[in-house]
């Protein structure tokens, strides 16, 4: 590791006393009101797609950020110290003190579920996702009382909804019955294990985040250049979906408002048949969605984990309109317009 990368370590006891935030911030949660405070966030899965935007969320105003990582020598070259100064890197021996030296924690760990679901990885996806929750909720709850984040934010997913072609899910939908339903409830249940009496505890469960560098569209663009695109499968599968900026800022939110707490679905107001989505795609970057990807086709490269994209459902944010929450792209054009803006 270059030695850069190494003082970016998470520093000795003595230094992360300075990162521990103010008896006034610990005892009062956060209000939208006082983002001009300093706060330090960790976050596990900061290097991944939804990760590194909000990272350089938090930066931009001004806030610090501890990346809780296995990895600190690829967590330098995603954060490099020369262009993210506010970064601090722990490795897993040093996530204790990382997370009770912090205003607010971010869970965005767990392995990517668009792959062929053999055994074992249908294993490494579920304790990906548990072992780390897990390990965040045991540091918070065994820290003293007035050294514990204020604040817990943790995603799941919207396949804890299971799937249809014809129901609607809010959050007060009960759970599906298939792998990914089961996968979001246990995942869920070690957040849900967090001392509330002194936590805020956020659950956030997300639809497909669109942006240009990661997540579904990542994949689908390049076939579209190469107008190779189309729907995937019949066409008719619900697509609950939401812009990467629009849940870093649900995010965000949920992270300095009291007011947000319990389960939110981090979708867009407005989810499309998969089939519409894929027409607006052609239709913002030039090109048309004519030919499908048939399912077997799917089945044969996806096997089981064709499910994600073969199956769907149609969840709607009543929490997030509940609370405000203003979308800035809850309409599918407008965010794939803005995206192609980019490429």
């Amino acid at each position: 590791m270059p030695p850069m990368a190494t003082l970016r370590l998470f520093p000795s006891s003595s230094s992360a006393a300075a990162l521990k935030p103010t008896a006034s911030r610990k005892r009062g949660l956060f209000c939208c009101s006082c983002s001009d405070e300093s706060l330090t966030v960790a976050i596990t899965g900061a290097t991944g797609f939804v990760g590194r935007r909000l990272v350089q969320k938090l930066l931009s105003d001004d806030h610090k950020v501890c990346v809780l990582t296995r990895s600190a020598t690829k967590a330098a070259s995603v954060f490099p110290a020369t262009t993210y100064p506010g970064v601090t890197i722990a490795e897993q021996g040093d996530w204790e003190r990382c997370i009770t030296g912090s205003s607010a924690v971010v869970n965005l760990a767990g392995m990517p579920i668009s792959t062929r679901w053999s055994p074992e990885v249908k294993r490494e996806i579920l304790e990906s996702r548990v072992n780390v929750t897990s390990k965040v909720v045991d540091h918070i709850n065994s820290a003293s009382a007035d050294a514990r984040p204020s604040v817990f934010v943790s995603a799941t997913a919207v396949g804890y909804y299971g799937t249809s072609e014809t129901d609607s899910f809010d959050e007060s939908s009960p759970s599906g019955n298939d792998y990914l339903s089961h996968v979001c409830r246990e995942w869920e249940g070690r957040a849900r294990q967090v001392n509330e009496d002194d936590v805020r505890l956020v659950l956030i469960w997300i639809g497909v985040v669109l942006g240009k560098d990661g997540g579904a569209l990542a994949k689908m663009i390049p076939l579209f250049m190469m107008f190779a695109g189309g729907p995937l499968g019949s066409g008719r599968q619900w697509f609950s979906w939401i812009h990467l900026d629009d849940l870093v800022e649900l995010i965000y939110e949920s992270i300095k408002n009291p007011e947000y707490k319990g389960v939110i679905n981090g979708t867009a107001p407005n989810p499309v048949r998969l089939a519409e989505m894929c027409d607006r795609l052609g239709q913002v970057v030039g090109r048309p969605s004519w030919l499908p990807v048939p399912e077997l086709a799917l089945k044969a490269v996806l096997g089981e984990g064709a499910t994600v994209v073969l199956d769907g459902q149609k969840v709607l944010p009543v929490r997030a309109n509940q609370l405000g929450f203003s979308y800035q792209y809850p309409y599918v054009r407008d965010a794939l317009k803005a995206i192609a803006k980019e490429l």
